[in-house]
């Protein structure tokens, strides 16, 4: 790309009328056409009247304004009507800014743009920030980014290769309006309507007119943009983008992917790097192919990014000690800082696991097949050899930069079997030489984190069964085994040392840090307790063993669910950061995360500090990396990751509500996950769907929110339902699209209590409400 379509130039954007009487004045041209290109956003269409008392123009201003539009052939009905675009691009545009180009640049296309009547958009060149850093700070000069509306100063381009305009910022005028996706209902006359994917838009369709289409098809998932709504009839919607068909099942999840943005195509750079990249050689490593290191993965993994040994310790000052070496697939031989996979990896943060697919942080030419330790392989790693003490506690640790070759790829059901005296073909050579050493050391590890007393939460998670058309057939809930454990427990301690390792050696990382509840989530959880009975502590340090011992409390009883998923949700959210303030659900000091950089950007960040720190080679953190760049990796990272968490969790609401659409009027038994004004939500057994009970369905009477008893209650006849209590529903309206569903209740609620004198009481009512009076009229609640 030539570099001087990067340093064009333009004056600051005046717009002080004084200037405006210079008639050859490129200010007062782009002043003009900025206030025009801004009325227009904001819906207006002005005339050269309402341009002349804007700029305040006196007679010759107003004589030069009527010869500048002229010029521009912006022609109007003799200064009366509204000036007319000009047939091509104006000199100054309002554009949104829709994507970057490989070379990192930002591309813009014009905000509004009818491509049945002026064909494909064109795209718009953005000057780089870096050129402009003499410019004035002022919102004039203020970055863009991707989303943003922004008020470009345009310039023709010749010989740029794929850009025929270049565009300078002249204003930013704020971000861009959420997407609003949907799904495209063809129409006979070629015109179509839009049934919107998002729950709380259900019912509310809108209609896509003739030639605003973009030639979507019926069943596409489409991207629109809203024209002003009228007062009558549904808003009108133009077509922005085509996102693909949803067809089955299987496409279902390009919902997700495209409504929180998960970039999911590898640039031509990226996998260009990727396939061009050599398998790593035993220079500069340490040989440990004899170890016979193996990897413990679901059945149905693709990659295998970490391996594991143990063995007794042989050492006389460690008696009933073991060994325990964890391999991590080195990825930081692989993706080096600042390179074209090392920014997408960035971009991405992490890999993202639906139930049909997975979109991965770095191409498979690297995740599926240089870094995955796969069985009989030569493969490089960074491995770390922990020494345990009979008690589990760790006596000490050192990193290695290591060539491996796994001895075995097993499945965590095939462990187990193993390790409970079934093994199979593959698991009974190995068994005494590899699995149960690595058995042993787990029992000394385990009880060592029975001794810390991390957070115990015990909630199954549900898994989607799909046929080969991407339908569910069922939903699972997997058993837990102790080989998860195993597994989990040997990552954590890798965790720790890396960390540990990384302090000692006053080297920069990314920690994964998780904070203790805050007081107002403790308050309600206090509350929910109080509901059944059980007093929270008010005094005395906030530790993991407190919910620990409440979990105990009512472990086997009707409530045990409820509040494992209560205290699930009163804990904070882990995060990644570059400053350490410990981990509270594993009550450690210090943790990072090192286990996993085929699918997680901040285990990368880990591996290259320990390079660096440890001397293990020239591809590590560079020395130049400052706190504040890692401060912002975090947060970026971080964010990447609830990205993943909400669409992943949308992608299951959303096949779960396909698999029961067929399922209209039966009934099912569930829990009350969650409740507020506008009624219950609950949880059905066994599939785990969610759905919603709309208050004014409940009854005939007028139902409050009482959030201190967490109950929904009548005001007439006192009948509530409270958070936890089991119900029994009927499926009444499944939107699969939206991954919504609606029920209507079948149990009756809960009788209103009675005092000592047999009378029964009410819930106490608001301030300023009279014993007697009706209660305030409300839309869409029965009473």
């Amino acid at each position: 790309m030539a570099e001087t379509s990067h340093v064009l130039r333009a004056q600051p954007l005046l717009t002080r009328p004084e200037l405006l009487s210079r008639p050859d004045s490129d200010l007062s041209r782009d002043a003009i056409l900025a206030f025009i290109e801004e009325e227009r956003a904001a819906g207006r269409e002005p005339g050269r009247r309402d341009i002349a008392k804007a700029f305040q123009l006196d007679g010759g201003g107003k004589i030069w304004l009527k010869r500048l539009l002229r010029e521009l052939e912006l022609e109007e009905n003799g200064g009366t009507g509204p000036v007319k675009p000009h047939s091509a691009l104006p000199a100054v545009l309002l554009c949104e800014v829709k994507t970057r180009d490989r070379e990192g640049d930002l591309i813009a296309v014009p905000l509004e743009w009818n491509e049945a009547d002026q064909g494909e958009a064109p795209k718009i060149l953005l000057e780089r920030q870096r050129d402009m850093r003499r410019q004035p700070k002022t919102a004039a000069a203020a970055a863009p980014g991707v989303g943003d509306h922004v008020l470009l100063k345009l310039t023709k381009l010749r010989g740029v290769e794929g850009y025929q305009w270049s565009g300078r910022a002249l204003k930013v005028m704020g971000k861009a309006k959420a997407q609003v996706l949907g799904i495209f209902r063809a129409l006979p006359d070629g015109s179509g309507r839009l049934i919107p994917v998002d729950k709380k838009a259900q019912g509310r369709e809108a209609i896509i007119p003739k030639g605003q289409t973009a030639n979507a098809e019926d069943g596409d998932l489409v991207s629109v943009s809203f024209a002003r709504e009228s007062r009558f009839g549904p808003p009108q919607a133009r077509v922005r983008e085509r996102l693909g068909s949803l067809k089955s099942e299987r496409a279902v999840s390009l919902i997700a992917i495209h409504a929180h943005g998960i970039p999911n195509e590898f640039s031509p750079a990226t996998l260009a790097e990727a396939e061009a990249a050599k398998p790593a050689t035993l220079a500069g490593r340490e040989d440990w192919r004899a170890l016979p290191l193996i990897t413990i993965d679901p059945a149905d993994a693709k990659d295998h990014d970490d391996a594991v040994h143990a063995a007794p310790d042989d050492d006389p000052d460690n008696p009933g000690g073991h060994i325990v070496t964890v391999a991590i697939a080195d990825v930081a031989s692989y993706i080096r800082p600042g390179s074209a996979l090392d920014r997408e990896a960035l971009e991405r943060g992490n890999s993202v696991y639906f139930p049909d697919r997975v979109v991965p942080m770095l191409p498979e030419r690297i995740s599926n097949d240089l870094c995955s330790l796969r069985g009989g392989e030569d493969r490089p790693a960074l491995a770390v050899r922990l020494i345990l003490k009979a008690d589990g506690s760790k006596k000490s640790h050192s990193f290695h930069r290591i060539m491996m070759r796994s001895a075995a790829k097993l499945s965590y059901q095939q462990t187990q079997a193993a390790i409970d005296g079934k093994p199979d073909d593959l698991t009974a050579p190995i068994r005494d030489s590899i699995l149960m050493p690595l058995w042993a050391a787990y029992g000394s590890a385990a009880r060592a984190r029975d001794a810390r007393q991390p957070l115990d939460l015990d909630l199954p998670e549900r898994k989607l069964v799909l046929d080969a058309n991407g339908k569910v057939t069922r939903v699972i809930v997997p058993e837990r085994l102790a080989a998860h454990r195993l597994i989990e427990e040997f990552m954590i301690l890798a965790n720790v040392a890396a960390a540990e390792t990384l302090e000692k050696a006053s080297s920069h990382l990314i920690y994964r840090c998780h904070d203790e509840p805050s007081l107002e989530k403790m308050r309600a959880l206090g509350e929910v307790l109080a509901s059944i009975s059980i007093k929270l502590p008010k005094d005395g340090a906030l530790r993991p063993v407190l919910f620990n011992r409440i979990l105990a409390m009512i472990k086997g009883s009707e409530n045990e669910l409820l509040l494992n998923e209560v205290v699930l949700r009163t804990q904070a959210q882990a995060e990644y950061v570059a400053e350490n303030y410990g981990h509270f659900g594993l009550n450690l000091r210090r943790y990072a995360h090192f286990t996993s950089p085929i699918r997680r950007y901040a285990d990368l960040i880990v591996h290259r500090a320990l390079v660096a720190a440890l001397k293990l080679g020239d591809d590590g953190l560079p020395k130049a990396t400052t706190l504040a760049e890692l401060r912002e990796v975090a947060t970026r990272i971080s964010a990447a990751e609830r990205r993943a968490m909400a669409a992943e969790r949308e992608t299951t609401d959303r096949l779960i509500a396909h698999f029961l659409a067929d399922q209209i009027g039966s009934s099912f038994d569930g829990r009350i996950a969650g409740l507020n004004r506008a009624g219950l939500f609950v949880k059905l057994d066994g599939t785990g769907a969610d759905g919603f009970i709309p208050a004014s369905t409940l009854g005939a009477d007028y139902y409050r929110h009482d959030e201190r008893a967490h109950a929904l209650v009548g005001d007439r006849t006192g009948e509530s339902w409270r958070l936890g209590d089991r119900v029994h529903v009927k499926l009444v309206e499944a939107a699969p699209v939206a991954g919504a569903l609606r029920f209507e209740l079948l149990t009756e609620g809960r009788p209103a209590t009675s005092d000592r004198s047999g009378k029964r009481s009410r819930p106490a009512l608001p301030m300023g409400r009279k014993q007697g009076r009706p209660p305030p009229k409300r839309s869409g609640r029965k009473r």
